[in-house]
């Protein structure tokens, strides 16, 4: 097995990315809740990451993206436990 120099394997993480071909809030949020930590994106819209169950802020000002934050992350609210 073939190791970097320097990394350790608690230092590696492993993230789920998946790409959405159609926006729906609640196919997100349930992908989100699901996995809890990762990343995924939108066709035309863009990437998105997300940590404990949660969308984390995108770092733009894209007021589409910023949306989606909040849509998704009220709809992950709204699913039931």
């Amino acid at each position: 097995m073939e190791r970097a120099i320097g990394v350790s394997q608690k230092d590696i993480e492993v993230f789920m990315l998946r790409e959405f071909s159609v926006y729906r809030p609640r196919q997100v949020a349930r992908f989100v809740k699901t996995l809890f930590k990762g990343q995924f994106s939108i066709s035309g819209v863009g990437q998105f990451r997300f940590d404990n169950g949660k969308v984390l802020l995108p770092d733009t000002k894209n007021p589409q993206q910023l949306s989606v934050f909040r849509e998704v992350n009220q709809a992950i609210l709204s699913l039931p436990i």
